[in-house]
């Protein structure tokens, strides 16, 4: 059974981000902070969930929590500040958008930027040990899944309905294919082969 807080007596938000491993598409990351004491049995880190289940506890989640927001880096402030700092960046857009005001803050990993001055922990696997950082990977996943799905109907050769921007076969064949898109990330290794030169650009 995941844990419902870490701090207590605190508001608390949990976050977690979607996408850092893509060579396509922005970073999503998402906060969400829930009723004292909730429970659900069903939460739980989003990669261990089918899409069907991730999209059910959505619409849960965002019914239940006292409140929840999503925040995105795109593609080209990743190349310029790397996907490290894209990925605290989205979780601060996230906190920035929460309408109501969190006292402390836990995070899925083991890296993060002070918030304000909130208290913070950091928290290895902590998709699979608390309710607010499960709720967190389930929306930062969908909502990027979403946006995947309509870029791959814009740009139908890159398998990302299938793919989701993730480094697969077919998806670096298409890159050297086709070259690249806008969504393309061009500080990433996108063939594969230990080299960042591509094909050609957009």
């Amino acid at each position: 059974m995941l844990k419902d807080h870490y701090y207590e007596g605190l508001i608390e938000a949990g976050c977690d981000e979607a996408g850092r491993g893509c060579l396509a598409g922005s970073v999503y990351a998402a906060a969400v902070i829930l009723p004292v004491g909730y429970q659900n049995a069903q939460l739980n880190d989003s990669k261990k969930l089918t899409d069907h289940q991730r999209k059910a506890l959505r619409t849960i989640i965002e019914r239940d929590a006292v409140a929840w927001a999503v925040g995105i880096v795109t593609a080209q402030e990743i190349d310029e500040i790397n996907i490290l700092n894209a990925s605290i960046l989205a979780m601060h857009r996230a906190l920035d958008q929460l309408t109501v005001h969190p006292e402390a803050v836990i995070i899925d990993g083991n890296r993060f930027k002070p918030y304000g001055k909130l208290p913070y922990t950091t928290i290895v696997k902590g998709d699979g040990k608390y309710l607010s950082i499960a709720a967190a990977s389930i929306l930062a996943k969908t909502y990027r899944d979403d946006y995947m799905d309509q870029l791959a109907e814009e740009y139908p050769q890159y398998d990302w309905q299938k793919n989701k921007g993730y480094p697969t076969k077919k998806h670096r064949q298409a890159i050297k294919e086709y070259g690249i898109t806008p969504y393309h990330r061009k500080s990433y290794n996108l063939l594969g082969d230990g080299q960042l030169e591509i094909p050609f650009d957009f």
